[in-house]
């Protein structure tokens, strides 16, 4: 009886999950929804937006928190192959932190250099940056710009 409970449970957990427009693929039973936007060039502040994100999966865990760093404009630095933190990066993104690199930033970057930017492999192209951050917080998210 208690497995039907639990097993009914799950099933309606799971079809509430996409109405309440709380979708993460990665993490489908976080608790609190984080979306943080990196736009800056400033070393710093791509090494704050870093901090923040492993503070919140400290704090959370990593499984009890969803967090997505959206880069964009010379944000989109900090996913471009040889950045300082590439290492970080990639520590975060085997903890479940996605990140998403603007499109019209890559091809703004492409026509400037000449070739498309090379990207960290983690990063994930998004059609637009700023419009992934109003979608997600659409879907419930918390926007934070360290």
């Amino acid at each position: 009886m208690f497995r039907q409970i639990s097993i009914v449970t799950l099933l309606i957990s799971l079809l509430l999950v996409p109405l309440l427009g709380i979708a993460s693929e990665e993490k489908p039973f976080a608790e609190k929804h984080v979306v943080l936007q990196i736009s800056d060039p400033n070393p710093f502040k791509q090494t704050l937006v870093l901090n923040v994100a492993g503070n919140i999966l400290k704090h959370y865990g990593a499984d009890k928190v969803d967090v997505e760093i959206v880069a964009f404009g010379p944000g989109l630095r900090l996913l471009t192959l040889g950045n300082t933190n590439t290492q970080r990066i990639n520590g975060l993104n085997s903890e479940g932190v996605r990140f998403s690199a603007c499109k019209n930033t890559i091809k703004a970057f492409t026509k400037k250099l000449g070739h498309p930017p090379e990207l960290n492999p983690v990063a994930i192209p998004v059609s637009a940056g700023v419009v992934r951050i109003m979608d997600l917080v659409d879907q419930g998210y918390t926007l934070v710009k360290p």
